[in-house]
């Protein structure tokens, strides 16, 4: 990378360690169990509104994996999500009614509390509908991959975003709270994935799956990102630029070998499609708070409640980690 170049980010990360340091100046403290943090805490971080049926299987989840310490963003919800997580003993939150996409679409308040409370822990970045797995997750938790991670000197860990779904229409495939969302959304595009090398910041760019094979047939390109970087060991100075999918410093972005090689990665069980995501596309669509016009939930909007189907003769149906390995959708590496 020549030295103009290198420049450009140092001026970029600092531009927007300054942009998150005054948008979070919209977050108020709602809950603040931050005194109770631990030097060796793993620490979740997110971003919710109107999340509530979702909350009680997502804490669980990440609970069990491994997760010390909850720190949400509540974006004005009014279906009792903020009250629901206020009674958590492990949580903190935050508050805003300020816009979302002028935010960043979130980033630029994760930023903030990342800076705040994240220095010197690993922590964990996902959305509530997202579950980490990785190498030998079925029978080791967070800390001992973070305790390899620092003993490889390895500061990142990349995931592809799996987008699971049923046999069923998104419409019929119903969500009860509590219950493991994967138990509904049981298969997944075992191929169908085209990745490319993001020249600035170094990482893949992965699009493909059932939501460009579906909603965004016409126009491919266009598809959502499933690339992601959601456990990283936060210091002062680090940002994410777009989402999860690439930080800066720019090093952080290397989680895979040139064409998703022998670098230990994990999946992300996307579980986005169940009946509950049509009163949510709606209410996003009206709101056009997300990224590009909120194109991804206008493209939901016209399928679902059609009888669309995400399942196809090709699909395969999840029986684990181990599983993905095979298919090379992500990587033990030499994580043994």
């Amino acid at each position: 990378m020549g030295v103009f170049r290198s420049y450009q980010l140092r001026m970029e990360r600092r531009r927007r360690r300054l942009r998150a340091f005054r948008k979070g100046r919209e977050l108020r403290p709602h809950t603040d169990r931050t005194a109770k943090i631990k030097p060796r805490d793993i620490i979740l971080f997110t971003v919710v509104r109107n999340e509530k049926p979702r909350l009680s299987y997502f804490l669980k989840y990440y609970r069990k994996l491994g997760v010390s310490k909850f720190i949400f963003v509540d974006n004005d919800s009014d279906d009792g999500t903020r009250e629901y997580l206020e009674a958590q003993p492990d949580t903190s939150i935050w508050v805003t009614d300020a816009s979302y996409k002028r935010a960043h679409f979130g980033v630029d308040w994760l930023n903030d509390l990342l800076r705040r409370y994240g220095s010197g822990h690993w922590v964990v970045v996902v959305d509530v509908d997202e579950f980490f797995v990785f190498p030998h997750s079925d029978t080791r938790n967070l800390r001992a991959l973070t305790d390899w991670l620092d003993a490889s000197s390895v500061k990142s860990f990349g995931a592809m975003l799996l987008d699971m779904y049923s046999q069923r229409p998104v419409e019929k495939t119903p969500y009860r709270s509590g219950t493991d969302p994967i138990n509904k959304l049981e298969y997944f595009d075992p191929g169908n994935y085209t990745m490319k090398r993001n020249k600035k910041y170094g990482n893949l760019w992965v699009q493909g799956g059932p939501r460009q094979r579906i909603f965004f047939e016409d126009m491919p390109e266009k598809a959502p990102a499933l690339n992601k970087i959601p456990l990283v060991k936060w210091q002062k100075g680090y940002v994410y630029v777009s989402s999860t999918h690439n930080l800066l410093p720019r090093g952080l972005n290397l989680v895979y070998d040139e064409w998703g090689g022998e670098k230990a990665s994990g999946c992300l069980l996307h579980a986005k499609f169940l009946d509950i995501l049509r009163n949510k596309a709606l209410e996003e669509l009206d709101r056009k708070q997300h990224y590009a016009a909120s194109r991804e939930y206008e493209a939901y909007s016209k399928k679902i409640g059609t009888g669309t189907r995400l399942w196809s003769e090709t699909s395969v149906k999840y029986e684990g980690w181990r599983q993905l390995e095979e298919l090379g959708l992500m990587s033990s590496g030499n994580w043994i």
